[in-house]
């Protein structure tokens, strides 16, 4: 697993920064999620490296049955914390569990936590619930708890649908029970989403079709296909390293999203993010909060949080620049406010449930963004997004360089134009859906 980053030391109580602060009345209307890590698995991955742990790894003092009283206590500060700054938000607009797989713990743990938001800050209605699952997790019994106590939605880790891929991948489930999964989810009233990995070494093409297939077969309505992304310090980056398993191309990993893009399509999704397709109104509200840059706060081991700064304090003047904070005051180093925190937890569950326990912030660190990485990351991530970036937002060479990206065939040349009656906007192709890093490089000069 990545360490976590270095950065300013959090205060005991996990007080904001008094520039957080509004000056005049709390905008109620910004966007709040509320993200909760379960850092609990039956077996680690090969190729994992997010912060989750086997109970032969956890050791005493991280009681996987008392997760659910420490992370109300999060809760619990984070109310606080909120309230002291100013900064409570009107309701909760998303709640999202994920991990690790929050459904090894009991589905009225899972319940309880859920009240535990609603009873600090209100559900907003239409509140979007999701929880992430492992297909030999649930049962009906435990789906209809979870949606007789809110929640909204289930994203299943299927991977694949082809044996030997699973193998590689280590995941434990049987294929065949994904139509069953999907089938008691939406008995239960719950929407169904399924999470695709392609680029596993020995997938052929074929492979990938199959899963593809399998995974639209079941109907749901709304589908995420990610790159397989062996990090550093994995068990797979070992086997990598020494030989024993080779992982495909770029050229292959280019033919199976273009795979995909083309199955899901002709079934009836559309892509709203380069890794995510759906039906309208089934997109996952929670994720698109952080593409957009909202407030959210992050309960559990390792989890980060982020808020933004008051407009008054963060909206930038033209052509200014910072580089960078390292104080924990009212200004960057370069003189000028901040455009938000962001701040981590500590990882591993023990630390984290004792500090919680002692009344203590479990947060580790956290850093203040300047202007300018605020603005990076909301090109970084908001041109990923089906609606487009508004050219506006770009600085000069970033617009300049959008004629190159239309050129090249990365950018359509419609939507920078501003068809329709739409503000010119930065619109992904497909070609430019696979070398999405490379466009952000050049809008961001």
């Amino acid at each position: 697993m990545p360490a976590l980053p270095s950065g300013i030391p959090v205060p005991d109580d996990g007080g904001l920064p008094a520039w957080a602060r509004p000056a005049g009345p709390v905008a109620t209307a910004q966007p709040f999620g509320v993200y909760v890590h379960v850092p609990f698995c039956t077996v680690r991955c090969g190729y994992c490296d997010f912060n989750t742990y086997t109970a032969s790894e956890l050791g005493g003092g991280a009681n996987q049955a008392a997760y659910a009283t420490t992370a109300l206590r999060e809760v619990t500060l984070a109310r606080q914390v909120l309230a002291d700054a100013g900064r409570t938000p009107a309701a909760v607009s998303t709640v999202f569990f994920g991990g690790g797989t929050p459904t090894m713990l009991p589905a009225e743990d899972l319940a309880r936590v859920l009240t535990g938001i609603r009873d600090a800050w209100g559900l907003a209605e239409g509140v979007e619930v999701t929880t992430e699952a492992n297909p030999d997790s649930v049962t009906p019994e435990s789906l209809r708890v979870l949606a007789d106590a809110g929640f909204t939605r289930v994203s299943f880790g299927m991977q694949s649908a082809v044996p030997h891929v699973l193998a590689t991948l280590e995941r434990t489930h049987d294929p065949l029970r994904i139509p069953d999964v999907v089938r008691w989810a939406r008995d239960a009233g719950l929407d169904v989403s399924l999470d695709l990995i392609y680029g596993t070494p020995g997938e052929s093409l074929d492979d990938w079709r199959t899963s593809v297939e399998a995974a639209l077969a079941t109907g749901v309505d709304h589908v995420s296909a990610y790159a397989l992304v062996v990090e550093p310090g994995t068990k797979m980056a070992a086997q990598v390293r020494r030989g024993e398993v080779t992982l495909p191309d770029e050229d292959d990993q280019a033919a199976k999203y273009e795979l995909a893009d083309d199955l899901i399509t002709a079934a009836g999704l559309r892509w709203y993010e380069v890794s995510n397709w759906s039906r309208p109104g089934h997109e996952c509200r929670h994720n698109v909060g952080y593409w957009r840059g909202d407030d959210w706060w992050g309960v559990g081991p390792g989890a980060h949080s982020y808020v933004s700064a008051p407009a008054a304090v963060s909206a930038p003047a033209s052509g200014e620049t910072a580089d960078g904070g390292t104080t924990d005051g009212g200004t960057a180093d370069g003189g000028e406010p901040p455009a938000g925190v962001r701040w981590w937890n500590v990882k591993h569950p023990r630390a984290y449930a004792t500090r919680l326990e002692a009344g203590h912030s479990p947060g580790a660190g956290r850093e203040l963004l300047t202007r300018e990485e605020a603005h990076l990351e909301r090109v970084m991530l908001g041109v990923r997004l089906r609606e487009g970036l508004d050219l506006g937002v770009l600085s000069a060479p970033g617009r300049t360089a959008v004629a190159g990206l239309v050129a090249r065939g990365l950018l359509d040349g419609h939507a920078a134009l501003g068809a329709g009656g739409v503000p010119p906007r930065a619109l992904l192709t497909r070609r430019g859906r696979l070398l999405a890093d490379a466009v952000v490089r050049d809008l961001t000069a």
